[in-house]
């Protein structure tokens, strides 16, 4: 999986899991928590959801340094190819 494949699908599980985003662009520089708008409780689900998508487990410590769209598929990508 290249990284703009795993960039799609992070857009997909982010407007599953907030549909009021759906047709947002979120691009690699959208810091997720202001320029989305997504709470903490619904930043928690797309970290699950992701997580369960990719299958792969990124601790709480490094989640909470993650702010933009590019950081979360830079944490995800290193453990998708690590596999």
């Amino acid at each position: 999986m290249n990284r703009e494949q795993i960039a799609s699908t992070c857009r997909d599980v982010i407007y599953e899991c907030v549909p009021e985003l759906e047709g947002t662009p979120i691009y690699e520089d959208t810091v997720i928590n202001t320029d989305t708008a997504i709470d903490s409780m619904g930043f928690t689900l797309v970290i699950c959801r992701l997580e369960a998508t990719f299958d792969v487990r990124i601790p709480n410590r490094q989640w909470a340094k993650l702010s933009t769209f590019g950081d979360v598929v830079d944490a995800i990508e290193k453990r998708v190819r690590k596999k």
